[in-house]
C-alpha cells in the first residue's frame, strides 16, 4: 500500500487501499466535534486522486493539471522532527503540537479551545481537550497524560477519505490513516505517520500536505504564520 505523489501531477494510490467519504458534526459555531458515517467510494487496485483542484471527476484526476500548468512543487519537510512545534506541558499531561501540520480543520476550537481546556484541568475540560487531540485529523495534535502514559493517539487501519467540511461547506483535505507510506515525487519517502491530510485543492503551501488554504483566505493563512512563526 502506497501513494506516490507525482511531479505537477495527481496522487497515485496502489495496494487496493480502501476509499471513503466522511464530513464533519458541527456545533452552532460551525466547529466540528465528530465525524458523520463513511460512504465508500469505489475504486481499483491502482487509482489517481486530483491533486490540482481543477478536475471534473473528483476526487480522482482527470488531467486537468496538465491543461492548468498546476505548479505542484513539493514543499514540506519529509520529517515530523524538523518541524517547529509549540507543546503545552502541565503537571499532568503534555499535549504535542506540530503546528505546521494544521489543516484548520478546527476541532481544537470547541469549548474554548484546547489550549485553554487543558489549562483547566477539570475531568470535563480534559475528556473534551483528549476527544479534540484525537479527532485531529492531520496529526497535528497528540495529548498525553504524563502519569498513565496514556496517549490520545488512535488506532486506525489503512484508508483513505475524502473529507467534507461542513461547516464552511467546502471540500476538505485527503485524510490518510493508519500509517500508509508516501512517497515524494523524487523518490523519497516522508515520514510515516497514523495521521496525514493532503492537498487536494492545488493552493497548500506545505504541499502535499494541507495547510487549510481550501476555505482560509490568503490573509488568514498569513497573520496564521506569523504568529506562529512558520515562514
Amino acid at each position: 500500500m502506497k501513494i506516490k505523489v507525482t511531479e505537477n501531477g495527481p496522487y497515485i494510490v496502489s495496494g487496493n487501499i480502501p476509499l471513503n467519504k466522511i464530513n464533519f458534526k458541527v456545533d452552532e459555531d460551525k466547529n466540528p466535534y465528530e465525524y458523520g458515517e463513511k460512504e465508500v467510494i469505489p475504486t481499483d487496485e491502482t487509482y489517481a486522486l486530483c491533486r490540482c483542484g481543477n478536475s471534473k471527476n473528483k476526487p480522482f484526476c482527470d488531467g486537468t493539471h496538465e491543461k492548468v500548468s498546476f505548479d505542484g512543487e513539493e514543499i514540506s519537510s519529509k520529517n515530523i522532527s524538523d518541524m517547529k512545534n509549540h507543546n503545552l506541558e502541565t503537571e499532568n499531561y503534555k499535549l504535542i503540537d506540530h503546528t505546521i501540520l494544521c489543516d484548520h480543520s478546527r476541532f481544537c476550537l470547541r469549548e474554548g479551545g484546547i489550549r485553554k481546556l487543558i489549562k483547566e484541568n477539570s475531568e470535563k475540560s480534559m475528556e473534551i481537550a483528549i476527544e479534540e487531540a484525537k479527532n485531529c485529523p492531520s496529526g497535528r495534535l497528540t495529548l498525553i497524560n504524563k502519569q498513565t502514559k496514556q496517549s490520545s493517539e488512535p488506532e486506525y487501519k489503512k484508508e483513505i477519505l475524502m473529507i467534507y467540511d461542513t461547516g464552511n461547506e467546502t471540500h476538505g483535505p485527503i485524510w490518510v490513516r493508519g500509517g500508509i507510506d508516501i512517497e515524494s515525487s523524487d523518490g523519497e519517502k516522508y515520514e510515516t505517520r497514523n495521521r496525514m491530510t493532503l492537498c487536494q485543492c492545488g493552493k497548500s503551501e506545505n504541499k502535499p500536505f494541507c495547510d487549510g488554504s481550501h476555505w482560509v483566505s490568503p490573509e488568514s493563512q498569513s497573520k496564521f504564520r506569523k504568529k506562529w512563526d512558520l515562514d
